[in-house]
């Protein structure tokens, strides 16, 4: 019996589209994920997140936390501890961050404030993807993913694609006519490699 491997944790910087701000009441808010919107290169692919991909982690109440910098030292919210909420609307999903009252937290508000630190990012692990191409270009639509964390980041930290890109350069070196290369085939051929 073989045993089954998660899929790695991917991580994605979001950018003046997830823009955090403060609000009045000290809370940092923005988008975290921004829907159908492509991603830069990835690394010879480019990335949609579809807005079915963040419903498994609201519908299950999964735990999610906030940090700042992707610093599991730098805590500022939780999903189980009621001090980060997720809500899905029609232009993604939007993180409202209750920081604590600890110094770390209060020279990070400052810091968005001042429009110092504006980002915001995520970490997931795709459960669903679909493969296609645009004007050549490898395009992954993530339809299902598990959400780990957001972050409220201070610049654009390229994105760990280790596992996409593995699968992508899998999918390149297959011998086979550009023809039969179809986003059906390729969808086809990543999961019976995984």
């Amino acid at each position: 019996m073989s045993a089954v491997s998660k899929p790695a944790w991917e991580t994605r910087y979001v950018g003046v589209e997830g823009r955090a701000e403060l609000s009045e009441d000290s809370r940092i808010r923005g988008y975290a994920i921004v829907f159908n919107v492509l991603s830069v290169d990835l690394g010879g692919f480019r990335e949609r997140i579809l807005p079915s991909a963040v419903d498994r982690t609201l519908r299950e109440g999964l735990d999610v936390r906030a940090y700042f910098n992707h610093d599991t030292d730098k805590v500022l919210g939780r999903t189980r501890a009621g001090t980060l909420r997720l809500q899905k609307d029609g232009h993604g999903l939007r993180a409202e961050i209750f920081p604590p009252s600890t110094t770390m937290a209060k020279d990070l508000m400052l810091s968005v404030q001042r429009g110092d630190v504006t980002g915001m990012s995520f970490r997931f692990r795709a459960l669903d993807d679909q493969w296609g191409t645009e004007d050549g270009m490898p395009i992954r639509e993530v339809s299902d993913m598990v959400i780990g964390e957001v972050s409220v980041v201070s610049e654009p930290a390229y994105p760990d694609t280790s596992v996409a890109i593995r699968s992508l350069q899998a999918f390149q070196s297959v011998q086979i006519p550009k023809l039969q290369r179809s986003p059906e085939f390729l969808r086809r051929y990543l999961k019976a490699k995984s």
